[in-house]
């Protein structure tokens, strides 16, 4: 594993690693036993998108590992002002250990990769969010003890999330419900790789059917960062349907977890109800984001450790 691009690009055999070694990590910080395999290491994380979850566990874990992180936004580089995406990856190759982008194309994660010569870590893009499903993973694989044969379901907009879901849950062994509404589908090039799947995968309208004897029920907010401007139509497609509430619990299995990515919005994708019976599912997921990231940032900018 050179990248961490999208979920597409690892095995099974390597997401499993990386989940491994999470718990490996979660495991050491917790007992207070020093684990600094980045000792003297830069990380480079660059923002085109805000956030909460991806800034502060990315420089908290690098700060664990005995590294550095560097944010940096579009004013602090030239790539803000033109410099061409190549020329930026060779540059910060010369000065950094690995970068991480938050951005919105696909393509100039996809760049960066292909003209720098350090590991570059998809912090979320348009497309999918890596990081975030497999803090996802480890989550459930902590609550049920495995993946393998569970139902996993998600109700919401066919974005960025329920592409790297689809493909993470799949390649562990889970099988997927997706509830989408017409329109708001997931990506095609996800599509193609889940019709590989036969039965393990369904995509429905009906949110009460994709989350039939669920072991896991996954939500996301209606518009995501840079569609705000479609709320209200999104809000006309989704409202009082793609939401998870008691109607769509019942339908789940007895003790199926809850998660949500965050920021979640109350009483739209979800009750608030519901989100605080499942507070402290949802809050170790987030927590876990800073678990699995150390893990992708220690396989790719120390493969020996």
């Amino acid at each position: 594993m050179k990248h961490l691009l999208k979920l597409l690009d690892l095995s099974t055999e390597e997401i499993v690693d990386l989940l491994n070694l999470a718990d490996q990590l979660k495991y050491e910080q917790k007992h207070g036993i020093e684990h600094h395999h980045l000792k003297g290491m830069t990380l480079g994380m660059i923002f085109q998108k805000s956030s909460t979850r991806t800034r502060v566990s990315f420089e908290t874990g690098m700060y664990q590992l005995g590294g550095q992180a560097l944010f940096l936004s579009l004013r602090d580089l030239q790539i803000g002002r033109g410099e061409p995406v190549q020329d930026t990856a060779r540059v910060l190759s010369r000065y950094l250990n690995g970068i991480m982008i938050r951005t919105f194309a696909q393509k100039e994660v996809e760049d960066l990769a292909e003209y720098g010569s350090i590991p570059i870590i998809n912090g979320l893009t348009d497309f999918c969010h890596p990081c975030q499903v497999l803090a996802d993973l480890q989550t459930i694989r902590e609550y049920k003890n495995k993946l393998d044969g569970l139902k996993f379901c998600y109700i919401g907009d066919g974005n960025n999330m329920a592409n790297s879901l689809t493909v993470g849950a799949l390649k562990c062994g889970m099988s997927v419900s997706l509830a989408c509404p017409e329109g708001y589908h997931p990506d095609n090039q996800v599509l193609e790789f889940a019709k590989s799947y036969d039965d393990k995968f369904q995509l429905t309208a009906d949110p009460k059917t994709a989350a039939a004897d669920a072991d896991v029920l996954y939500t996301d907010v209606w518009a995501s960062m840079g569609q705000e401007g479609e709320f209200e139509k999104r809000k006309k497609v989704f409202e009082g349907i793609y939401q998870i509430n008691d109607e769509i619990m019942s339908a789940a299995k007895s003790g199926a977890m809850v998660l949500h990515c965050l920021p979640a919005h109350r009483e739209e994708e979800i009750t608030a109800k519901v989100f605080e019976a499942h507070a402290n599912e949802i809050f170790d997921e987030a927590e876990n984001r800073l678990h699995a990231q150390k893990a992708v940032m220690v396989r790719l900018m120390a493969p020996g450790k």
